[in-house]
């Protein structure tokens, strides 16, 4: 089915974004996912390319459209090349907004410059060892010491975590903390008492950053507040159905991706002196798959149009989320199956993909959550 969510100047973008991948990423991933973290100077490259801040605006440096389709290009296109290393989305689409739309004409000015040039890379740090999905259970603490905020607690699975230089920390700034008593506090590279632990060994998304952040006693001045005090947790609840749809962007666009590559291998991969192919029951398994991605893509499309133009709810979001991530998950789980013994190797690209794709279904809100949301927007 033809697609017409996008116009022309998303498809140039599109090709921009493929000839990025091509030139700055592709032949560097192997050795990037060996190393554990990207090469700084891959975010200046995307920053030159007008990759970064599509939303910020111009006064700023960035592209000054809040088109939400110019990043569900991105995203899908990044997702195609199996580039899990490199998180632009997650500095695009889930930081950027709260700088945007919270940042004081200080902060922006101080920022958002080298937010869009790459020359800051950003991390939102939410996820405790004690708290994941649940944000009542945040343990982390700001205490107001006149001019500054005092910040203790630990993090954990933070994305961009190495190589990040301003950091979006969730902390309790009442005692009781939860709804009524959350604050986001920015915290930029250099800060006393601010340590970064191990790059957590993960078994996929080797390429991407990914580490535990401890804060002992830092001094954060108070015109690091990010919007207001005791409002966080409405700022994240408005701000995570995006976050999900970008997940939910790149996981529909990656079940397409390694169901293509299987359709191949499978018209040229021989067994009892035929192609597979040619195998009712692969046919059969083609099929199922095929028909499941197009009918996904349907009501991602709807989904993505209907962000655009900010009428996409919590529960919609969630409903994307949870059954994009599922569906990714089960393709490569069957596509791996149709490469046989192949399938295990690292080298093939799908056996990458089967350990890339496992988190889709765990951050952002596990499918157990999203399913909870829309439960209790159906039923109360």
């Amino acid at each position: 089915m033809e697609r017409d969510l996008y116009g022309p100047d998303h498809e140039a973008f599109r090709e921009t974004v493929r000839t990025f991948l091509a030139k700055e990423v592709v032949p560097h991933h192997a050795r990037w996912e060996r190393d554990g973290v990207v090469d700084r100077e891959v975010w200046r490259s995307a920053g030159r390319q007008g990759l970064l801040g599509t939303a910020v605006g111009e006064e700023y440096g960035g592209g000054g459209s809040d088109d939400f389709r110019y990043s569900a290009v991105l995203i899908e296109e990044f997702a195609r090349a199996g580039a899990s290393g490199l998180a632009l989305s997650l500095h695009n689409d889930i930081v950027g907004p709260y700088l945007t739309s919270l940042g004081t004409e200080e902060q922006k000015q101080r920022w958002l410059p080298g937010f869009v040039s790459g020359d800051i890379v950003t991390a939102i740090a939410m996820s405790e060892p004690g708290a994941g999905s649940d944000l009542q259970g945040i343990r982390t603490t700001a205490t107001d010491a006149g001019d500054h905020w005092v910040l203790d607690g630990t993090k954990t699975f933070i994305s961009n975590g190495i190589l990040a230089d301003l950091v979006v920390v969730v902390a309790k700034t009442t005692p009781e903390g939860g709804a009524h008593g959350l604050s986001l506090l920015v915290v930029e590279r250099g800060a006393e008492g601010f340590e970064r632990g191990r790059n957590l060994d993960k078994i996929g998304q080797k390429a991407q950053d990914t580490a535990e952040l401890f804060f002992d006693g830092v001094r954060v001045p108070k015109e690091n507040l990010l919007g207001e005090e005791n409002q966080a947790f409405t700022y994240l609840m408005g701000n995570l159905a995006q976050e999900r749809l970008a997940i939910a962007v790149g996981a529909a666009a990656a079940a397409e991706d390694i169901l293509g590559v299987t359709t191949a291998y499978v018209k040229e991969r021989e067994a009892f002196g035929r192609p597979l192919a040619r195998l009712q029951h692969i046919r059969f398994e083609i099929a199922e798959m095929a028909t499941e991605c197009a009918v996904t893509r349907a009501f991602m499309d709807r989904c993505i149009a209907d962000h655009t133009k900010g009428e996409l709810d919590a529960a919609h979001a969630s409903m994307a989320k949870w059954w994009a991530t599922e569906l990714q998950k089960r393709t490569v789980d069957r596509c791996l199956q149709l490469h046989g013994g192949y399938g295990y190797m690292s080298e093939y690209r799908v056996a990458r993909a089967f350990l890339d794709s496992r988190v889709q279904t765990i951050y952002g809100g596990t499918t157990e959550i999203m399913k909870e949301i829309i439960g209790r927007s159906l039923l109360g």
